[in-house]
């Protein structure tokens, strides 16, 4: 296993721990001009993908991710 597989794994459990399933997220910047989300956006992580992003379920019925690194949010409580 490459030395650049292994940390991107490391990175990835890392983000599991620090958002578990049933944290809450608050949408402050999505750098994606088609989706409808806003900023002050409510959702609950329902996992971490394998390339580190945050799987959502917004409040809205949305189901966007958050790409680690590109969008910004902040965690409102942790489960």
């Amino acid at each position: 296993m490459s030395n650049y597989r292994l940390k991107n794994i490391m990175q990835i459990k890392v983000r599991e721990r620090q958002y578990p399933p049933g944290t809450r997220v608050e949408l402050i910047y999505m750098d994606d001009p088609y989706s409808r989300l806003q900023p002050g956006d409510q959702g609950t992580v329902t996992a971490v993908d394998c390339m580190g992003d945050l799987e959502i379920d917004w409040d809205s019925g949305s189901t966007l991710k958050l790409i680690y690194g590109v969008d910004r949010f902040k965690v409102i409580n942790n489960t």
